[in-house]
């Protein structure tokens, strides 16, 4: 009696460790992609080290389970995740909305979720943010925190520039954190230049990272020149996805 009696507990205890871990995954899941906006399949499998069919699995029972919505807007790329407002309260994730996601921010919010995973998954030991929850964090604190101040007040209001991520440094280490741009498409020369002025002149950040498609490269080359910012702007290639459904 007492081998088979064994062998069942030994069977219960090894499939709640099971379901722990699945349930921390889910969890972890859901914290990510509602302080990042929204996730694709490949960017959850470069962000956990994991396969596109992995990640899909997973995203997919999170669907089921409604919380997550999925949106699939371009033909020829990723569809999107999206926290529900119940995935939203099963976050843990407090004073953030769920992303809204239309054709025209469809494009950028992949590039951020995918660039978002990259540095993450390069610097483990740092944060990344995304724009939503620094507007949460800002409007909380009363004052910048890794944004730029732009030259044109509203009345007595200080105009901001949000940047698309923030890499924040380990707490222990302190410092200031690095400013995350991702530039697909060109913006006015005008509107470039001020926002370059901004950051070269802000110090609430170590530093600003632009990363660039190929269309809205030669722009911001040109208003980080003319505006003097080459120390504290650096820009770098935005890797074209590959066009992929799922």
């Amino acid at each position: 009696m007492s081998g088979p009696r064994g062998g069942k507990t030994e069977a219960n205890g090894s499939s709640l460790g099971a379901t722990a871990s699945s349930n921390r995954g889910r969890a972890e899941l859901l914290r990510w992609t509602a302080r990042i906006g929204a996730v694709t399949a490949d960017s959850l499998a470069c962000l956990q080290s994991t396969s596109r069919a992995s990640a899909s699995a997973r995203l997919a029972a999170a669907r089921r389970a409604e919380l997550l919505s999925r949106c699939h807007l371009l033909i020829g790329q990723p569809a999107l995740y999206a926290v529900t407002d119940a995935g939203m309260r099963a976050s843990g994730v407090e004073g953030l909305e769920p992303s809204r996601i239309s054709v025209a921010n469809a494009p950028h919010t992949i590039a951020c979720a995918r660039v978002a995973a990259t540095l993450q998954r390069r610097y483990p030991d740092h944060l990344v943010t995304g724009e939503r929850e620094l507007r949460r964090d800002e409007r909380r604190a009363g004052r910048p925190l890794a944004s730029a101040v732009l030259d044109r007040a509203i009345g007595h209001r200080t105009r901001l520039h949000r940047p698309d991520l923030v890499l924040w440094p380990p707490r222990e280490a302190g410092g200031a954190p690095i400013a995350i741009e991702v530039e697909l498409t060109v913006k006015a020369p005008r509107r470039l230049s001020e926002i370059c002025r901004a950051w070269a002149r802000s110090r609430d950040v170590a530093g600003v990272v632009y990363l660039a498609s190929p269309a809205a490269r030669g722009a911001l080359a040109r208003a980080i020149e003319q505006t003097c910012a080459e120390e504290r702007i650096a820009l770098l290639p935005l890797d074209e996805p590959s066009p992929r459904g799922g």
